[in-house]
């Protein structure tokens, strides 16, 4: 962490989630610097399990924000290669292989991240995460449906409510019913009965789910997307806004771009401390990105200071925000 000055109720951070076994907030790491490990599990390539490990992925680099050691395994029973794939391209950093660890490695807590019922995962706190919803109109294609052109270059979040129609009538009909994960509205701190999100077919899947390719077309876009949901509120993938998340990528990194010419000047205490607040309360990342999209247009901050603000978020965000950074443009 920068050693630039801060409020004294930071300096050492406690990172808090709500834990789905009993609605309760609890530190994700009870012992001073003890060991921590997440644990993520996933069921296969789909949406929904990409969240799941995005989720995990923002655990492990809020810790290590807070200096707490911390390592990260992966449990999916089906085509765990797959989903690492995936993974890296949405800047998820590798995983261990769940199943290949001895246990007893003296880890103070083990937290774990899932899309299931809270009672499915082993003993410690679990982090339930709610399903993905997307439509054919959103990736430009859809198993069973007749294809389009390719979608993906911004995908945007449209929160709540039931999930867009597909193509009306014939095969594209039944194609857009096959894409579209139910949702159904959880009560707060607890898990659906039945895993949500996937594609509506019987037994394990075989294959990478049909909506990744066009999804992961831009993954910057589609981890901000992610990122811009309450984690607890299921994300639904459509077409309304498709250029949101990438248009505001790619004015950030515009703006990061600017600011860099500018001399450099320290995160300003309060604007740190209201990142740090947003994220150590249960991983609230729409907080975070509410205090950038405050930061981007306050008009006493010198540009110095926003932009090391962003890049001080990106350790978290791992949006790539400062890659124009040099550019001739």
């Amino acid at each position: 962490m920068p050693a630039y000055d801060r409020p004294p109720a930071y300096a050492q951070p406690v990172l808090r989630i709500l834990d789905a076994r009993t609605g309760e907030l609890v530190p994700a790491a009870p012992a001073r610097r003890g060991l921590t490990r997440i644990e993520a599990h996933a069921s296969g390539p789909d949406p929904t399990s990409l969240r799941v490990l995005l989720t995990a992925d923002l655990l492990v680099r809020a810790l290590e924000l807070g200096g707490t050691p911390v390592w990260a395994a992966l449990a999916a029973p089906h085509h765990p290669a797959g989903l690492r794939t995936a993974a890296t391209t949405l800047s998820i950093r590798p995983f261990e292989d769940a199943h290949d660890l001895p246990s007893g490695l003296g880890e103070a807590q083990v937290i774990h991240v899932t899309a299931e019922a809270p009672d499915a995962s082993g003993s410690g706190p679990v982090v339930w995460v709610a399903p993905v919803e997307w439509t054919a109109e959103a990736v430009g294609s859809c198993e069973g449906g007749a294809a389009g052109e390719a979608g993906g270059e911004g995908v945007a979040p449209e929160v709540g409510g039931a999930g867009g129609a597909g193509g009306a009538g014939g095969a594209g009909g039944a194609g857009g019913a096959a894409c579209r994960g139910h949702v159904s509205e959880p009560a707060p701190g607890h898990a659906p009965e039945v895993p949500l999100g996937r594609a509506s077919e019987p037994g394990p899947q075989t294959a990478a789910h049909p909506a990744l390719p066009g999804l992961l077309s831009d993954p910057a876009a589609l981890r901000l997307a992610l990122l811009s949901v309450p984690r607890g509120e299921p994300v639904r993938l459509g077409s309304g806004v498709p250029a949101e998340a990438a248009g505001r990528l790619a004015r950030w990194r515009r703006a990061v771009a600017g600011w860099a010419r500018q001399p450099s000047r320290p995160v300003p205490d309060d604007v740190r401390a209201r990142l740090r607040s947003a994220w150590e309360n249960d991983l609230d990342l729409p907080g975070v990105l509410e205090v950038l999209r405050a930061v981007e247009s306050a008009p006493e901050l010198p540009d110095g200071a926003r932009f090391e603000t962003y890049v001080y978020s990106d350790r978290l965000l791992a949006l790539d925000l400062a890659r124009d950074v040099g550019s001739l443009a």
